[in-house]
């Protein structure tokens, strides 16, 4: 009949064993990741500070509908093209916790905030002088958060009096609106020992609330301080001042963070397949860094905790020199180092529950770099 839409075809997929699929292939648990998304906001459900999750741990539409449902208050991108696939989907309180910068970036900046709430992340006066004049002339609003360097080394403005100084001048500017300071203490959530990275994480998150109370101190609100990760949730996300956590990883997990929060279970993996025994102790997998990301160190294999990668490096190949009795043609689950270098490199995730195929998710916002 005309008009009427065809329904969709169920992918053939569903309902298979997880053993029956292709390999490589991106697998979710999804009861592994929803006790994951509960227990997070469990954890914030009563505490001042709120969970503000980051998209590019998987970006999927599905799960990220998944943590907003579950008590998350918005979501952090790290690409303004991540917000882009969000407020397509009808998300209306996303972060950008990137620098915008560029005419073409600032006009699209722009169009976003014609549609949601949309802030960003800045450590100079130019960037907010160009995104003030793109947004009054559009007669939009923008949220502005100072990023301050607390000791990563990456973008942001030094904590303190340079801090105080820019938002001095940016607070009264049109189209904008001073919203609050980002601090990542991204150089110690990879710390293993947990006392270490206990003592050193608030230290170093110390300096962003210390700013925070410069500036309120010289007379200018400061909406929040957005920042944290899911290896420091616990930690820095729990001091006085801190208001939003931006957790991404707890959602899928992988193998590093799992050192760091073994509290959370592993739900990523990544179905491979066994394509050759070259020789007696040697197996040879059909994935290498093409298709999962390996900067956090090798992968392991699920179920086999003696066995080590010590080779990682060619694009399409794992090499195992000490293998059990895998036979030609054998699955098994390969665990990332990082997760999120992984979903990146992916187009879906099949999504299992004992062992079947019950739904596979789009990562829309897969391959956005800009």
């Amino acid at each position: 009949m005309a008009g009427i839409a065809a329904p969709s075809t169920p992918d053939p997929r569903i309902g298979l064993t997880v053993d029956e699929l292709d390999t490589p292939t991106l697998l979710l648990d999804r009861q592994i990741s929803d006790r994951n998304l509960a227990r997070m906001a469990d954890f914030f459900k009563n505490r001042p500070a709120k969970l503000r999750p980051h998209f590019k741990n998987h970006k999927c539409v599905t799960l990220a509908r998944r943590q907003m449902a579950a008590g998350a208050v918005g979501m952090t991108c790290a690409k303004l093209g991540e917000a882009e696939i969000l407020v397509a989907h009808e998300f209306t309180n996303v972060l950008v916790a990137n620098q915008v910068v560029g005419e073409p970036k600032i006009a699209r900046l722009v169009r976003l905030a014609k549609q949601a709430r949309v802030a960003v992340a800045i450590d100079h006066v130019e960037q907010a002088l160009a995104i003030s004049k793109a947004a009054a002339a559009a007669g939009v609003n923008v949220d502005l958060l100072i990023e301050v360097d607390i000791g990563m080394g990456r973008c942001g403005i030094p904590c303190g009096d340079p801090a105080l100084e820019l938002a001095r001048r940016i607070v009264d500017l049109p189209g904008i609106r001073f919203a609050g300071l980002q601090a990542f203490e991204g150089h110690l959530v990879n710390v293993v020992d947990r006392a270490e990275r206990t003592a050193k994480a608030r230290a170093a998150m110390q300096l962003a609330v210390d700013t925070r109370r410069l500036i309120e101190a010289a007379g200018i609100p400061v909406g929040c301080i957005s920042g944290c990760s899911s290896a420091t949730y616990d930690i820095t996300g729990v001091m006085d001042g801190v208001d939003e956590v931006q957790a991404g990883t707890y959602a899928t997990m992988d193998r590093q963070y799992h050192r760091l929060i073994p509290e959370f279970e592993i739900a990523l993996s990544v179905l491979v397949r066994v394509i050759s025994r070259p020789a007696p102790q040697k197996a040879v997998l059909d994935i290498g860094v093409k298709g999962a990301g390996g900067e956090f160190g090798v992968p392991a294999i699920r179920g086999f905790p003696d066995i080590e990668v010590p080779f990682f490096l060619a694009e399409e190949h794992v090499v195992i020199q000490k293998a059990p009795d895998w036979k030609i043609g054998q699955v098994l689950h390969l665990i990332p180092s990082h997760a999120c270098t992984t979903c990146n490199l992916y187009r879906e995730i099949v999504v299992h529950e004992n062992g079947r195929v019950v739904e596979v998710w789009p990562i829309e916002a897969s391959g956005q770099l800009s």
